[in-house]
């Protein structure tokens, strides 16, 4: 079977603070750690592959049978967006974090966003986006003006009533808003944020689109595509990319039919790399604070990962990650500036080492580089000769 390599971010999963977590406010997170301690965590598959395994964790313990190898990753960029996280997983490390917009937006952009689509603007605000829609909901709807909001993460989002603004037109709004906010503005997401129903029971849709900012160098992506690979994304991987690098994409669909994405596409022949995000664990319970709903998500999808396992031909990677943390169980609701884990299986990698802290999530792209032998040089150091036999 064809050389690939299956990357899984366990989107927000970190494994406890990361050694600047001060500077974040963020001392004492700890997103896995909280799911253990809830008593309810069933992952066996995770567990094989190691994560219990990582060292200096609030939930270590002495595990039989690990066939993974398994890393704690420190994240280097400043920040802790999905954007940057992401970004440097597939290599690039940011230098500077993402505009953010803790009072609003200024009225310089605000005014040139509404002198291109024609509409007001409500809110300007970081806000829960539920709660959004429930205080301003109304008042769009008589104004058609659009709910502006942001949030602890460099976004730029817009919400609007599909009866009030059709999809296509709030879409070419973000592709507005994208065009305008660049340089020193320059946030990592504007995100179209449609729903529908009456006040006050309003309810968000699956029609969420984000427009990115694209990655300013190289990634892997970029080095597998030019190489004639194949390179997959499925979930946010397109939008957190803007599609740079990419042959081909699967929209998001939540955490189990990505999955189920992922495991048709191990029965397919291709030579590349399969690149998924599985956002359901921050966007879904995270950012809400629900330790129960996370923890089911984590046995549902480790349920998942044991049968693509199963799946994979003697030439296949699986590698599981994640890109920041955002514990249900800590103050506020924003991410944390968490280690992530690196969970690394193949029928010809070594099983149960260690490899230790390894310094930037951008080891895995210069990992991957290796396992296909390409020239490319990001700005992470390869770990493939510690795994291989």
């Amino acid at each position: 079977m064809a050389k690939r390599v299956f990357l899984i971010v366990l989107d927000s999963v970190g494994v406890g603070e990361g050694p600047d977590a001060a500077l974040f406010d963020d001392v004492g997170c700890d997103t896995f750690g909280t799911c253990v301690r809830s008593g309810d965590l069933r992952v066996p598959n995770l567990e094989r592959l190691g994560i219990f395994s990582l060292k200096d964790t609030s939930f270590r313990k002495d595990c039989k049978d690990v066939v993974g190898c398994y890393a704690k990753m420190r994240e280097d960029s400043k920040g802790k967006d999905t954007t940057v996280g992401h970004w440097e997983i597939a290599g690039m490390i940011s230098e500077k974090p993402l505009p953010t917009y803790p009072h609003g937006f200024p009225k310089e952009i605000l005014d040139a966003f509404s002198k291109e689509t024609g509409r007001g603007v409500l809110c300007n605000r970081p806000y829960s986006g539920t709660e959004a829609i429930k205080d301003y909901g109304r008042e769009h709807e008589r104004t058609g003006s659009l709910i502006v909001y942001t949030s602890a993460d460099s976004v730029f989002q817009i919400a609007a009533h599909e009866e009030v603004v059709p999809l296509e037109e709030l879409y070419a709004d973000c592709r507005k808003a994208r065009a305008i906010l660049t340089g020193e503005h320059g946030v990592g997401r504007v995100i179209a944020r449609p729903f529908v129903g009456k006040y006050p029971d309003y309810q968000r849709t699956v029609n969420r689109h984000d427009f990115s900012l694209e990655p300013p160098r190289e990634t892997i992506l970029d080095a597998l595509k030019a190489n004639g690979y194949t390179v997959i994304g499925v979930g946010k991987i397109h939008d957190i990319f803007a599609g740079k690098g990419l042959t081909s994409s699967y929209p998001n669909e939540g955490n189990t039919k990505n999955m189920e994405r992922t495991l048709a596409l191990a029965g397919e022949d291709f030579q590349g790399l399969c690149f998924v995000n599985l956002v359901d664990f921050d966007m879904l319970y995270g950012h809400r604070n629900d330790i129960p709903g996370y923890v089911n998500a984590l046995n549902e999808v480790d349920v998942q990962i044991g049968r693509l396992m199963e799946r994979m031909g003697p030439e296949d990677y699986l590698m599981i990650t994640a890109d920041h943390g955002c514990d249900p169980g800590f103050k506020g609701t924003d991410h944390s500036r968490e280690y992530t884990p690196c969970l690394c299986w193949g029928q010809d990698l070594k099983e149960g080492v260690d490899l230790g802290i390894r310094s930037s999530f951008a080891d895995i792209a210069q990992t991957i580089a290796d396992i296909f032998q390409l020239s490319y040089r990001g700005d992470g150091s390869s770990f493939f000769d510690q795994i291989s036999r």
